[in-house]
C-alpha cells in the first residue's frame, strides 16, 4: 500500500502532520477524539456511539491482530469518520484475523492517518477540548484550505436516525419467556443485545422513534448511541408517556442521559469526554469500585437530578456522575458499558438487576 503526506487540521487552526493511503484524496471532517484502549480497535470502530467522530488512539501500536470476521463485530460496518494513530501494524497476526486493518479501513472507505504524535494530540484535545477536525492530503495549501474547510460541530447533528434500526424486530420469542421487553436502539451495540438474549425474556427491538406504549410490555431498556442526547426529542417524549406506567427501565450511556432528561434533569457536554476500557466508577451505596468500558461525550448535570432520584455511580477520575436510580421506582442508568466488548465484563451484573426488577 502506497502511502502519500497528509494532515489534520483541526479547527482551533492547530495542524498535525502524517501520512495516509494515497487512495484517500478527499477532505474527511469529525470531531476528533481520544480513546485509551489498548486493544478492542475492532469493537470501538464498529460502536455506532462513535458515529460522526475521527477517533485518535492513544496506544502506540494499532492493528496487530489484523480483523476478524463480523461475528465479533458490534455492528455491521465501521461507525467512525475516521482514525488517527501512531503506527498501523500491517505485520498483523491472529488465528481469527481475516484482513489488515489498512485493508479494511479501505474496503469501508474509512480514513487513516499514521505517523501522528498522538501524545501531542492527545495534550492539545485534553487542554482545549475535543473539536471538529479535518484530514486531508498536504498537496492541499494549509492557508487558503483552512478558510474553506466546512467544518461542522458534532452536537449540531441528529445521527441516531442514521444508526438505528427502521424496523421492529422480535427475538426469544419462546413460549417459556413469558415476559416482554421494549429495546429501543439509539445506535445499539450487538453485544447489549447477545447479554439481553441471555436472559429469558422476549425481546422487542424498535427504532428509536418508535411509540410502544399502547403495545402489552413488562420493561424498557434504553440503549447507547451517538452524539447529543437534546436531540432526541421523539425518544424522550415515548420514554416520559412509559414512565408514566411504572414498569422497570433500564438505560445504558445515551440512554442513561436520555432517562436523565426524560426525568427532569438536564445534561451537559464533557471537555474531552471518556473513551477507553480502564475508567474507574464507585457505586455510591456500596463503595464498590468497578473498571468499566465507555465512550461518551455528554454526562447528567448533577445539580440539575430530581429529589427523587440519586446518584448510583460516579467516575473516580473526575467525579461526574456515571447513572441515576429512583429512589422508589423500578427506573435505573449507567453511563458505561457493562457488556463491554471491549473491555471488562466486572459489571454484567448488571444485566441480572434489571431482569430481577422484571
Amino acid at each position: 500500500m502506497e502511502f502519500i503526506e497528509s494532515q489534520l487540521i483541526l479547527k482551533k487552526g492547530i495542524t498535525f502532520k502524517g501520512l495516509s493511503p494515497s487512495n484517500q484524496k478527499e477532505i474527511y471532517y469529525g470531531e476528533v477524539v481520544f480513546t485509551t484502549g489498548m486493544t478492542g480497535y475492532i469493537e470501538t470502530l464498529t460502536d455506532p456511539s462513535y458515529a460522526g467522530e475521527i477517533i485518535t488512539f492513544t496506544y502506540p501500536l494499532i492493528g496487530n491482530y489484523g480483523v476478524p470476521e463480523k461475528k465479533y463485530w458490534e455492528s455491521e460496518k465501521i461507525h467512525v469518520s475516521g482514525i488517527i494513530v501512531s503506527e498501523a501494524c500491517t505485520n498483523w497476526d491472529h488465528i481469527n484475523g481475516k484482513s489488515s486493518l489498512l485493508n479494511w479501513l479501505e474496503s469501508q472507505k474509512v480514513p487513516i492517518m499514521t505517523n501522528v504524535d498522538t501524545r501531542e494530540l492527545t495534550k492539545q484535545l485534553r487542554e482545549y477540548g475535543v473539536m471538529p477536525g479535518a484530514i486531508l492530503p498536504t498537496n492541499y495549501s494549509s492557508n487558503s484550505q483552512n478558510k474553506k474547510l466546512n467544518y461542522t460541530n458534532l452536537s449540531d447533528q441528529n445521527l441516531i436516525p442514521e444508526v438505528s434500526t427502521k424496523i421492529k424486530n422480535i427475538y426469544n420469542q419462546k413460549k417459556s419467556n413469558n415476559k416482554t421487553i421494549i429495546v429501543v436502539d439509539c445506535g445499539i451495540k450487538n453485544n447489549i443485545l447477545r447479554s439481553l438474549k441471555e436472559l429469558p425474556l422476549t425481546i422487542h427491538h424498535v427504532p428509536y422513534n418508535y411509540d410502544y406504549t399502547q403495545e402489552k410490555f413488562d420493561a424498557v431498556f434504553l440503549s447507547n448511541g451517538p452524539g447529543d442526547p437534546k436531540v432526541c426529542i421523539e425518544t424522550i417524549a415515548i420514554l416520559k408517556k412509559a414512565m408514566k406506567l411504572e414498569k422497570p427501565i433500564f438505560g445504558i450511556c445515551l440512554g442513561s442521559q436520555i432517562l436523565a432528561l426524560a426525568a427532569g434533569a438536564d445534561t451537559y457536554k464533557l471537555k474531552y469526554g471518556h473513551r477507553g476500557q480502564n475508567q474507574p466508577c464507585r457505586e455510591e451505596k456500596t463503595g464498590k469500585c468497578f473498571i468499566t468500558s465507555q465512550n461518551h461525550g455528554y454526562a447528567v448535570d448533577e445539580k440539575t437530578i430530581p429529589k427523587d432520584w440519586y446518584i448510583n455511580f460516579r467516575n473516580l477520575n473526575d467525579n461526574s456522575v456515571e447513572g441515576i436510580s429512583h429512589k422508589t421506582l423500578p427506573f435505573f442508568s449507567v453511563q458505561f458499558h457493562p457488556e463491554a466488548s471491549p473491555g471488562p465484563t466486572d459489571t454484567k451484573w448488571l444485566f441480572e438487576k434489571f431482569y430481577d426488577l422484571i
